[in-house]
């Protein structure tokens, strides 16, 4: 598989606070990954200096084979990355169509967000019969399936889902790992970091582990989930 990001020796944080210690991360085309660890260990950190919405310190991001370190967010959307981000931030004013056509701001294509939106709708049923709902008006189950199908909106080589399961039902939780291998399997390639462990490598391909800003563990999904101190630390088993 074709190599789609390579993030190497990553060291980044918020003024003299730093968070993330040469955090070194790859993904192929077409490969669902996990970055796994608890609250706090630089999951989200890692995200905003991927996508430029802080500036690492030092280190790289390379996207499609060129660097893009530092590059501005609203330019690294218009490269084929986007964001469903923690607390899915969607537009609570206005309706679930109108937050899904956020995420095409930038694109030209008519017709083509037309075809977009109504793949939205196939993946999301629950979304096309609440289309014209206020968005806060929905449960945290709907809004999270909001803000995927906004990230999806923007046409994403790369879809980055921080923390899909926080706070939501197991029921929903199921639905929302199931619609992510679906769109996996549409030629989406898909990293997404996660608190609970056991969700993110039951559903990814590939998995890393990450403790206080250092990448400790990494590897098939599957083996690490076998892996005792994964078990101990975070499966409480």
């Amino acid at each position: 598989m074709k190599e789609l990001l390579r993030v190497e020796n990553l060291n980044a944080g918020y003024g003299d606070m730093q968070v993330l210690w040469d955090v070194s991360l790859e993904v192929k085309e077409g490969e669902i990954v996990a970055l796994v660890g608890s609250n706090g260990a630089g999951k989200t950190t890692f995200f905003r200096a991927i996508t430029g919405l802080i500036k690492p310190y030092s280190g790289k991001v390379i996207y499609q084979g060129k660097e893009i370190t530092g590059t501005p967010a609203e330019k690294t959307v218009s490269l084929g990355i986007s964001m469903a981000p923690e607390g899915r931030h969607l537009f609570a004013g206005m309706t679930v169509e109108e937050n899904l056509l956020m995420g095409a701001f930038h694109r030209k294509d008519r017709d083509q967000i037309k075809k977009d939106l109504e793949w939205v709708y196939r993946i999301f049923p629950v979304l096309k019969e609440r289309k014209k709902q206020l968005a806060g008006d929905m449960s945290g189950g709907e809004q999270q399936m909001c803000a995927i199908g906004r990230a999806l909106m923007a046409n994403p080589k790369l879809l980055l889902i921080d923390e899909l399961s926080l706070g939501l039902a197991p029921v929903i939780v199921d639905v929302l790992i199931n619609v992510v291998k679906d769109i996996r399997d549409m030629g989406k390639t898909v990293l997404i970091v996660e608190q609970d462990v056991q969700v993110a490598l039951e559903i990814a391909d590939r998995g890393y582990v990450i403790e206080t800003g250092r990448i400790t563990h990494h590897g098939e999904a599957r083996k690490l989930l076998e892996m005792e101190e994964i078990k101990e630390a975070y499966l409480g088993i």
